[in-house]
């Protein structure tokens, strides 16, 4: 039996909402170990001058706890 736990995680990008869901994986990955899975919870993004000039994600990192 494996036991896992979630932690929520906010990043953002330049870019894309898939380049700030990976920022968060590669961050969160730095201090827990055995990460099984990202969830993304929510996505945004802040505008300037008519244009996207952050996207933004909440998500769930799930991993197995040794």
């Amino acid at each position: 039996m494996a036991i896992l736990k979630v932690i929520e995680v906010l990043a953002n990008s330049d870019k894309s909402w898939e380049d700030a869901t990976e920022k968060a994986v590669e961050q969160a990955s730095k201090t827990v170990k055995n990460i099984r899975s990202v969830y993304v919870n929510e996505q945004s993004a802040t505008v300037s001058d008519g244009k996207v000039a952050e996207y933004r994600v909440n998500v769930k990192i799930t991993f197995e706890v040794q």
